[in-house]
């Protein structure tokens, strides 16, 4: 069985496959040029990170260019990795990149590593457990987040190793479910959000833990975050869409068989409107840099949206 994340790349892939020739090729320049000189990817500032790079590869792979020299040289990186402390976002990162490059290009970055590694990579995580059943953001962190705790059961997918106690994330992941038909980030939060709505609905798919009448709550949220532009909202109090909460709200919406629930039409045009003619994106109509991050939100939705 694919995982999550494994359904998600087949699907956007597929969608990008048909873009024009011409636009791939912009976007596959963008992300080759940012490649660094140590194999690995950076944000805006700073060296190469595992989470930047997991950016990096991920829109490679969605273009068809994560092969040879650049495969074997993110492979490298990664390697110099294993031994690293980090945190939740950077072992998926570490894992879903390892797994990328071993598909697309037979680079094994765990070849040298014990036999034993997604058992210590899983009880590693254990220690983000919180006892409301989530998992938090940092080791010391007091409350428990739905998006970390979306991260945990997307790594252990990845690392094929069971959930602990799903039943009690589940559990978790509805008490942070909100009036207004979405989900909060920590459990203090009122105001619902269009990402941690995303991954709340994530996990709760995952899980098989569903049901209806949270689906049509969440597609009327989701519905409502799409404003003039086009693009979708992080919140109802920012005022400005991005390419990131078009990105998941449009995912979402894709796994709710409820795409059509925004204007598919206006959708595109904000993303497009977010493209440079040099390759990669925007992050929303303030920003006046890019990063591969936010590039690969702006070509995911693109594959969504084709």
């Amino acid at each position: 069985m694919l995982s999550y994340l494994q359904e998600l790349t087949i699907r956007l892939a597929t969608g990008l496959a048909e873009l024009p020739e011409t636009e791939r090729a912009r976007h596959a320049a963008y992300f080759l040029a940012a490649q660094r000189s140590d194999g690995g990817f950076a944000g805006r500032e700073g060296e190469s990170d595992l989470y930047y790079t997991g950016f990096g590869l991920r829109g490679l792979s969605l273009l068809g260019e994560l092969y040879g020299p650049v495969a074997e040289k993110a492979g490298a990186f990664l390697r110099g990795r294993l031994r690293s402390q980090a945190p939740i976002i950077d072992f998926l990162s570490l894992v879903y990149s390892a797994q990328l490059l071993d598909m697309s290009a037979g680079v094994n970055v765990f070849a040298d590593a014990k036999a034993d590694w997604p058992d210590a990579v899983a009880e590693a995580l254990e220690v983000y457990r919180r006892d409301d059943g989530g998992y938090a953001k940092g080791p010391e962190g007091a409350s428990s987040s739905t998006y970390h705790t979306f991260l945990v059961v997307l790594c252990m997918q990845l690392i094929d190793r069971p959930l602990v106690e799903p039943e009690n994330m589940v559990e978790f992941v509805m008490s942070q479910r909100r009036e207004d038909g979405g989900f909060v980030e920590i459990k203090p939060m009122r105001r619902s959000g269009t990402n941690p709505t995303a991954a709340a609905i994530g996990l709760l798919r995952i899980c098989d833990a569903l049901d209806p009448a949270v689906r049509e709550d969440v597609v009327e949220f989701l519905a409502e975050m799409q404003n003039e532009e086009g693009g979708l909202r992080a919140n109802t109090r920012i005022p400005i869409a991005d390419v990131l909460s078009t990105f998941t709200g449009l995912s979402t919406l894709r796994d709710l068989d409820a795409l059509d629930a925004v204007d598919v039409s206006d959708a595109r045009s904000f993303v497009e409107s977010m493209q440079r003619p040099e390759g990669g994106f925007h992050a929303a109509a303030w920003d006046e840099s890019h990063d591969v991050e936010y590039s690969f939100y702006g070509l995911g939705a693109l594959g969504l949206l084709s």
